[in-house]
């Protein structure tokens, strides 16, 4: 019976058989039910790492889920309308999304739950933080990949950039602006498949960012086609956090005289 379920690649059950078989003594299932206790664990546990798999290839490093977002504490964010988009039919009609928020305000969980979902339904999916991606494209231009590194971020049906704003632009001697980059790839992917972006800083000031007002221009004509857009105005829940645990902390005592 091993043999059997190793060649069948089984193997969970192959690893949990004494348990399955005591299982199958206590409770004397009928024939149809044994098989679907088995099948049925077998499955789910190829299911998850199926999952884990893809998240891994994706770039997605922190898993988040909605169900642990404070809604509460950004009362006025819809959460019925993040919860709608979170079916991900937007990717599947290939429009963009557009969230703009201070940063700590709870953009990257919703985006990263978002990940973690088109994960599970089996959406090819890549997530990346904006100078991350930029500097590997820029990679590709010093070793003669780039051609192959940007087919490789135009091609998932949905593309995370996160954090556009946050970090600083690397560009070096006689390399295209990071707006050119962008917009080298955006504008493979307009139409096509869907892209979600975050941005800490308003989209007026992208110009300056990417270091090309009139490319930006460009970049922001695309996304906004079919963009959907969502603008947190709330505080920070970092700052939340760390103003509550610095408040936790006992009263250091004062210095003997």
């Amino acid at each position: 019976m091993r043999r059997h379920l190793q060649f069948l690649g089984l193997t969970l059950t192959l690893g949990e058989l004494d348990e399955r078989l005591a299982w199958a003594t206590r409770e004397r299932p009928g024939a149809t039910a044994l098989l679907e206790h088995v099948l049925g664990l077998e499955a789910a546990h190829k299911l998850e790492e199926r999952i884990a798999r893809r998240v891994h290839s994706s770039g997605l490093v922190e898993r988040k889920a909605l169900e642990a977002f404070d809604w509460n504490f950004q009362p006025k964010l819809d959460k019925a309308f993040v919860l709608e988009l979170a079916r991900l039919d937007f990717v599947r009609r290939r429009d963009d999304l557009v969230i703009t928020g201070k940063t700590g305000t709870g953009k990257s969980h919703i985006l990263k739950a978002f990940a973690l979902r088109a994960c599970e339904q089996g959406i090819r999916m890549r997530y990346a933080r904006c100078v991350d991606l930029l500097d590997d494209l820029h990679a590709g231009l010093a070793d003669g990949s780039y051609a192959r590194r940007l087919k490789a971020w135009a091609s998932p049906a949905l593309l995370i950039i996160d954090d556009v704003g946050l970090g600083q632009v690397k560009k070096r001697g006689d390399e295209p602006t990071a707006a050119h980059t962008l917009y080298n790839l955006i504008d493979r992917r307009h139409s096509k498949v869907s892209t979600a972006v975050t941005s800490n800083i308003a989209l007026s000031d992208w110009g300056r960012f990417l270091g090309d007002a009139t490319l930006t221009a460009a970049i922001l004509d695309r996304l906004a086609m079919h963009a959907i857009r969502i603008d947190i105005d709330g505080p920070s829940y970092r700052q939340h956090v760390a103003t509550e645990r610095a408040g936790q902390r006992p009263a250091t005592a004062p210095p003997s005289s």
